[in-house]
């Protein structure tokens, strides 16, 4: 019931108060497994992406989030994925999770840099996206969000009324990384897979991690 709210109500309100530019929908399969990952500038991304989106899909989202009642019961009524940033052992963990979630048919979301970009620029990925990828043997849509952090800046109460883009990118097929050898397949796909991010988002790529992420397999 909650889902139900939260994907028809709440998301015409979306569309009438936000606005958002949405483009690429044509790339997100209607059904089966599939991975959307995708660049992280603000909390809101979380909320954004699964209500523009349209198919149900499963993120993992940092614990912090679920301390909050509201935001909390929307990421859980959306069948999102609580992972603790400084334990290694809940991201591992949180990745089974991701694994099952697509071995059901289902679509599954990630942010490959592992953590909020504060100064805008799109970092590195970790190749927890590439892991899964590889051992589900799903395509991955990259997905640029855009001024996310605009509507909701740290240490704001309230959020802004701006109007924020989501893009999805043409799926990228795993298959070309799988005969690699483990690690340089992985690797060799997320890199693909932050290129493709870049060009949809238009960022500065730094080309090193995020040092604020802790969780390096996400």
């Amino acid at each position: 019931m909650l889902y139900w709210f939260m994907s028809t109500v709440v998301r015409r309100l979306l569309k009438i108060v936000f606005r958002p530019v949405v483009a690429g929908l044509e790339n997100v399969p209607a059904d089966g497994p599939i991975i959307f990952a995708s660049n992280h500038l603000s909390f809101v991304d979380s909320v954004l992406i699964p209500l523009v989106m349209p198919r149900r899909v499963t993120f993992l989202a940092k614990a912090e989030y679920f301390e909050s009642s509201i935001l909390g019961a929307f990421l859980s009524s959306m069948g999102h994925i609580p992972v603790p940033r400084t334990e290694q052992r809940a991201a591992v963990a949180a990745l089974d999770i991701a694994l099952k979630t697509l071995d059901e048919g289902n679509a599954f979301a990630i942010y490959p840099e592992g953590t909020r970009s504060e100064d805008g620029r799109l970092y590195r990925g970790h190749t927890g996206v590439g892991w899964l990828a590889l051992n589900a043997q799903v395509s991955v849509v990259p997905v640029a969000v855009r001024d996310t952090q605009r509507i909701m800046p740290v240490g704001a109460r309230l959020p802004r009324i701006i109007r924020p883009g989501v893009t999805f990118g043409k799926p990228i097929d795993f298959k070309p990384f799988a005969d690699m050898p483990p690690a340089r397949g992985r690797r060799a796909l997320v890199d693909e897979i932050m290129r493709e991010i870049q060009k949809l988002s238009g960022q500065e790529y730094t080309g090193t991690y995020n040092e604020r992420s802790k969780v390096s397999a996400a």
